[in-house]
C-alpha cells in the first residue's frame, strides 16, 4: 500500500487501485498520476473565461483538461470528465500528449493571440506533475501558465508547481465548513491555507458560485470577503483588498436540479456586500 499526499483524502492505494479523485493510482508501492498527459479537452479561450480579469486582459489562452477531481460538487458543469460515471469512459478515450507536444501547440497559436497554457476543466492539482513539467517548458518558451483550481491540495504540491505558474483562479466555494464537508466533500481549511500561500507566489483571482439556500447569505459573503481582504504577501503586508473576487450565478445541473437559478438581484446584492472589503468584485453568469 502507498499513501497519496496530494490532498486531505490521503488515499491508501494498493497496486492498480485508483484514489478518490479517479486520476491517481498505486503502482509498485508508489502513487502515480494515471492521467499524466491524458487530455480530454482542448480549446483556445479568452483569458476572461477562466475567469481572470487582471491578467493580460484581451488575450487568448490554450486551455487543457484531463480527468478526475478530488471534490464532489453536485452542480459540476464538467461532470463528464470530473467525477461522474462517464468520467472513466472519457479517460479511456483521452489522447495522450507529452509536455513538449503541448507547449509546441501553444507556441503555434501565438499568432492568434495565445499567451500560454491554462490547466482547467477538471481539477489540475491531482495531476500536478504534468502541470510542473509542462509549465517548466512553457516558461522556457516564454509562455504564461495558468491554473484554474479548487485549491484542495497540500502546500508541498503548490511549492512544486509555484515556480512555473503565473496566475491562478481558485474557487473559494463558500465560507462554511458544513458546506464544504457535507455538500462538496471538501475542506475549507485546506482551501484557505492554499489561497493564503498562492497569493504570495503568483497572481490570484477567486471565484464563488452562489447556490441558493447554501452559501447565499450576506453574512457569509461578509465573512468570506473579510477573510480575503486580510490576506498578506510574503513580507506580511496586507494585499487581500486588491485580490479580485468573481461572484457567479448558479444554474441547476447534474445532481443539483432541485432549486432554481440564483436570483440575479441576489448576485448584485452580494457583490455590493463584498465591495465593503474588496476593491475588485465582478459578477458572472448574469
Amino acid at each position: 500500500m502507498a499513501q497519496c499526499n496530494v490532498c486531505f483524502h490521503h488515499c491508501e492505494l494498493a497496486d492498480g487501485q485508483r484514489g478518490f479523485c479517479g486520476a491517481r493510482i498505486g503502482r509498485a508501492g508508489t502513487v502515480c498520476p494515471e492521467n499524466y498527459g491524458r487530455i480530454t479537452s482542448l480549446a483556445l479561450d479568452p483569458i476572461e473565461k477562466k475567469p481572470l480579469q487582471h491578467f493580460y486582459p484581451g488575450s487568448q489562452i490554450l486551455s487543457v483538461g484531463s480527468y478526475g477531481c478530488n471534490l464532489r460538487c453536485p452542480f459540476c458543469q464538467n461532470h463528464e470528465i470530473s467525477w461522474s460515471a462517464q468520467a472513466m469512459r472519457f479517460a479511456e478515450q483521452a489522447q495522450t500528449v507529452t509536455p513538449e507536444e503541448l507547449v509546441q501547440a501553444a507556441v503555434r497559436l501565438r499568432d492568434r493571440g495565445n499567451i500560454g497554457l491554462a490547466f482547467t476543466y477538471n481539477e489540475p492539482l491531482i495531476g500536478w506533475e504534468f502541470v510542473r513539467d509542462t509549465g517548466r517548458l512553457a516558461h522556457a518558451a516564454r509562455l504564461k501558465t495558468v491554473l484554474v483550481t479548487n485549491g484542495t491540495a497540500h502546500l508541498q504540491v503548490l511549492e512544486e508547481i509555484a515556480p512555473f505558474v503565473d496566475a491562478m483562479n481558485i474557487d473559494l466555494k463558500g465560507y462554511s465548513e458544513h458546506y464544504y464537508t457535507q455538500v462538496l466533500g471538501g475542506s475549507l481549511d485546506m482551501v484557505r491555507t492554499f489561497i493564503a500561500r498562492a497569493v504570495q507566489v503568483c497572481h490570484v483571482e477567486l471565484t464563488t458560485l452562489i447556490v441558493p439556500g447554501e452559501n447565499d447569505s450576506e453574512e457569509e459573503m461578509r465573512e468570506l470577503s473579510g477573510w480575503v481582504s486580510a490576506l498578506t504577501d510574503a513580507d506580511g503586508r496586507r494585499i487581500g483588498q486588491q485580490v479580485p473576487l468573481h461572484i457567479s450565478r448558479f444554474f441547476p445541473r447534474f445532481h443539483m436540479t432541485d432549486r432554481p437559478p440564483t436570483d440575479v438581484r441576489r448576485i448584485y446584492q452580494l457583490a455590493e456586500t463584498a465591495r465593503e472589503k474588496l476593491t475588485h468584485v465582478y459578477t458572472g453568469n448574469c
